[in-house]
């Protein structure tokens, strides 16, 4: 029999961590509204437990906190009992004040990404030392995991990894612009495009950038071109200050 996982919030991030553990776990979700959990429990292709805020329980459960950080107070208000873990995947909301909030024996910070829905999610997390072995377990089903060891440092990586797909969704569908800009049909473009981040996605994993784009470099060649290119738009600076402008976020 499965063990139940209960996701107290109904968003995007609940569904791509629910999609990831569906076949592991018995997911139960509590909302505000019935109706939205039916949505959700369409969406995620299975039956699930559904309660509201005010009618449950979280006594003994293995609890993912998936809620708006600034319904925080408000969520742990209507909430009765105390769970046995608890995982909080709320950008910026310190371990302090969730153990202020959400009554739990033990806490972890968390920060997935929406790739958690496809099993390939990069999960920083922090917290409770005692909760370290468990929480890398629970959350490498969704993917790859790396215990931090300061908030601060799960601060940045939320504003790297947490954020990235949008910027990586920005540079896909410019990359695509570019091409059919210069003649080709949208459809290929956006195949030939999706090979790419699929490709380079993997390559990565084992050469430094640096090697990476000097082995695709040669002299006076296209690479070179739009290399160039990219730096005088000043893409590497402002990738820099998208970190640095989301992990600011996070402070306040």
């Amino acid at each position: 029999m499965k063990q139940t996982i209960t996701f107290i919030g109904n968003g995007n991030m609940a569904l791509s961590i629910a999609q990831g553990l569906k076949d592991i776990f018995k997911i139960e979700v509590v909302g505000r509204e019935l109706s939205n959990l039916d949505k959700f429990e369409k969406e995620l292709g299975v039956k699930i437990e559904k309660n509201t805020y005010d009618t449950f329980n979280m006594n003994g459960k293995k609890v993912i906190l998936c809620v708006k950080p600034a319904n925080l107070q408000e969520v742990g208000l209507r909430l009765g009992g105390v769970a046995n873990e608890l995982y909080s995947v709320l950008a910026g909301s310190t371990v302090t004040a969730l153990k202020e909030n959400i009554k739990s024996k033990f806490t972890v910070r968390v920060m997935p990404n929406l790739c958690a829905s496809v099993g390939l999610s990069m999960t920083t997390m922090t917290g409770d030392i005692e909760l370290q072995k468990e929480a890398e377990e629970l959350f490498k089903a969704i993917g790859k995991t790396l215990w931090l060891s300061s908030e601060k440092e799960v601060d940045i990586a939320t504003a790297v990894a947490g954020s990235g797909p949008a910027y990586l969704s920005l540079m896909h569908e410019a990359f695509c612009d570019g091409a059919v800009k210069q003649g080709m049909k949208r459809a290929d473009a956006i195949k030939v495009t999706n090979g790419l981040f699929e490709g380079f996605g993997s390559l990565i994993q084992d050469i430094h950038p640096a090697i990476l784009k000097d082995g695709v470099m040669s002299p006076g060649g296209t690479t070179a071109a739009g290399y160039a290119a990219l730096e005088k738009g000043g893409v590497r600076s402002s990738c820099i200050d998208a970190i640095e402008k989301a992990y600011q976020v996070t402070q306040k």
